[in-house]
């Protein structure tokens, strides 16, 4: 295969199981590249703390599943929200309104997925100890 012809991205052009394979260690990658930032691994530590919680406080399956499901969103997107930043730090550290806007978007974003756990844990915990 010529240069001209090779694709840009080599996972395009796997297929079956190993494309599989190489799409895990792709998403492996992006764990360690998320573990560089601080606020993922302060998720991650409650998250460590809240899922084994859930199975407590939660009095049925759904609302287990409930409470792991925002627990692991605030990561997703906190995962989500740091990839952004790293597409705008790629394209220049200079500051620009667009970049600016592209990041508190995302940050905004992180706000609300907390803002969204943490009241359905306290109406949780609320509902659990004081109903």
């Amino acid at each position: 295969m010529s240069i001209v012809n090779q694709p840009v991205n080599p996972q395009k052009a796997r297929r079956g199981l190993n494309r599989i394979w190489h799409a895990t260690l792709i998403s492996l990658d992006g764990f360690r590249a998320g573990w560089g930032e601080t606020a993922f691994r302060q998720e991650v530590l409650l998250a460590i703390v809240m899922v084994p919680a859930a199975f407590w406080v939660g009095r049925s399956w759904v609302e287990v599943a409930l409470l792991v499901s925002l627990v692991v969103l605030v990561m997703i997107v906190e995962l989500l929200n740091t990839g952004i930043e790293a597409a705008i730090n790629r394209v220049g550290p200079e500051w620009h309104a667009l970049s600016k806007n592209a990041k508190d978007l995302g940050s905004a974003a992180v706000l609300m997925s907390i803002l969204l756990c943490s009241g359905v844990w306290i109406a949780a915990l609320w509902h659990r100890f004081a109903g």
